[in-house]
């Protein structure tokens, strides 16, 4: 009995060895599986900073009750930034800050996110071949997205509604500078470090006409 309890216990004792672990391995393998933690969600949520996030539903939608207003858009520079990425678009002014004008820039991960609307989000812009009409800088790129306030709070069967509710719901209006310096600030090729942007003077050079609503929308 005593000569196998003694086994036993050596057994035993040699299991446990071999599942010991130094000292040093828990908090290493603490980090790596925070690391792996952290990239997990960052691969799974990564998207580009916008004023609002959400669903974006396009122009068209907006469109529907905005007739003038789309119109006027569509012939301004900011519905056809995204023909700046292409080439043989603005070739001097490409050539001036060293930029290739033979280079299709459409695909380009810094160039995208302000020559269309809602890269990286919801039902924003993917690719001009899936999603032509996100191409460009149209309407939820500066009144944020619609899909929280459209056919919600807008809704067009009863027109009523209040400024302060749309608001809420998600609409950015009036458009404020920290929505346009996403964009326009000194990170973009053409702009010199010492670019300041003057939103006032951009106000009124405008980005669209601006029409009487058909109904008053109180605040």
């Amino acid at each position: 009995m005593t000569g196998e309890g003694s086994r036993q216990d050596q057994g035993l004792g040699s299991s446990e060895k071999q599942i010991q672990l130094p000292s040093y391995a828990w908090p290493i393998t603490l980090a790596v599986g925070l690391l792996a933690l952290i990239a997990f969600f960052w691969s799974n949520t990564r998207g580009h900073d916008h004023a609002s996030q959400g669903r974006f539903v396009g122009p068209g939608v907006c469109r529907e009750c905005h007739q003038e207003q789309f119109e006027a858009w569509e012939k301004t520079r900011m519905a056809n930034s995204f023909d700046v990425l292409l080439p043989g678009e603005k070739v001097e002014e490409k050539q001036m800050v060293g930029l290739d004008p033979d280079t299709d820039y459409s695909r380009e991960e810094a160039c995208v996110p302000c020559h269309t609307t809602g890269y990286g989000l919801v039902g924003g812009f993917v690719s001009i071949e899936e999603t032509p009409d996100m191409a460009g800088v149209s309407c939820e790129a500066c009144h944020g997205h619609g899909g929280t306030y459209v056919n919600s709070v807008m809704d067009p069967e009863d027109p009523t509604f209040r400024t302060s509710e749309a608001r809420e719901a998600g609409l950015v209006y009036p458009p404020t500078e920290a929505v346009c310096q996403v964009c326009h600030n000194a990170s973009s090729p053409f702009i010199g470090m010492e670019y300041q942007f003057d939103f006032d003077e951009r106000v009124q050079r405008g980005t669209h006409e601006h029409f009487q609503l058909m109904y008053e929308h109180p605040k």
